[in-house]
């Protein structure tokens, strides 16, 4: 590594730090100001906002999604069958990963649907601790091949009669009835779906990302999953907030959501405080815009949860 790429590192950790240190300070910050007089320590907890008791977790592999700290996401990013395999073994038994996510979308040799089934059991077979997400991602929300609505559900039912999978990812935005059907297929196979909306032009207004999150509940999702780019810190805070609202008015299963780009990182470092069960970090290169280091970012995550025990 370059001198000029160890500065940007460290930079980089920098900026998350502050940020942690500034998600942390509004924690404690918010309780005291909540506080009256003669609130001692021992009344903290009760003046922190109660967890939303209609939640249903979800528990894959001993991995609680749903309570505590964010679980961790990472993406695989290989354009062939055996490097993806290869990062799925050097991700799998690190302490800071709980979920790996499987791309089929990024593998350039396009191999045939059985070829890709076949791929998701050796994936499976290599994770005995964590959960397996497996993920293709659209051209139309931000991936890397075009496919119809037809074809792409040909090929998750080949995942789900013939593959190996913890957790499908399904857009929201395929046919409504194919939607239906494939949730009710891996729910046969027990399988949970993250049910997923991307926008990356724009963040949608409040009223917009409430209405994505709760039809995806509507439509049977186990994880309520929305990403958005920012054009500033204006959306970001917008996005945070109505994952709260969310969180604590409608949901009843986890949330999954961020705000992209470098601009979104604290929606990343924050879901503790938001309401959002999952968060995307990288080994590596990146599967999308502003996804930051999974070292760090469970160092992160760790004070912030910390703080918020306090």
């Amino acid at each position: 590594m370059t001198r000029k790429q160890e500065n940007e590192v460290m930079k980089r950790r920098e900026f998350m730090m502050s940020g942690a240190a500034l998600v942390a300070g509004t924690l404690v910050m918010r309780t005291a100001a909540a506080a009256p007089p003669g609130h001692t320590a021992e009344k903290e907890s009760a003046l922190m906002p109660p967890a939303n008791n209609h939640i249903k977790t979800l528990t894959i592999k001993n991995i609680v999604i749903g309570e505590g700290k964010p679980k961790l996401i990472v993406p695989t990013t290989a354009k062939n069958a055996d490097d993806a395999l290869a990062m799925v073994k050097k991700y799998a038994g690190n302490p800071a990963i709980q979920v790996v996510e499987l791309r089929i979308d990024t593998l350039s040799d396009a191999p045939d649907n059985a070829a890709i089934a076949a791929l998701t059991r050796d994936a499976y077979a290599l994770l005995p601790q964590q959960a397996l997400l497996v993920t293709f991602r659209t051209k139309a929300e931000g991936g890397n091949r075009a496919i119809s609505d037809d074809d792409y559900a040909t090929l998750y039912r080949e995942i789900i009669a013939h593959g190996k999978a913890d957790l499908l990812d399904v857009e929201m935005f395929r046919r409504e009835a194919l939607v239906k059907e494939l949730v009710a297929l891996a729910h046969k196979a027990n399988i949970a779906v993250v049910m997923s909306s991307h926008d990356f032009q724009k963040t949608p207004p409040t009223e917009e990302i409430i209405t994505r999150l709760r039809r995806q509940q509507s439509l049977g999702a186990d994880v309520l999953k929305i990403a958005a780019m920012p054009h500033d810190s204006g959306d970001v805070l917008r996005l945070m907030s109505a994952t709260w609202e969310v969180y604590s008015r409608y949901a009843e299963r986890p949330l999954l959501t961020m705000a992209m780009n470098g601009t979104g990182v604290v929606s990343r470092l924050a879901g503790e405080l938001t309401g959002s069960a999952l968060t995307f970090g990288m080994v590596g290169e990146a599967s999308a815009p502003g996804q930051i280091d999974a070292n760090d970012l469970s160092t992160v995550l760790n004070i912030i949860h910390t703080a918020n025990q306090a």
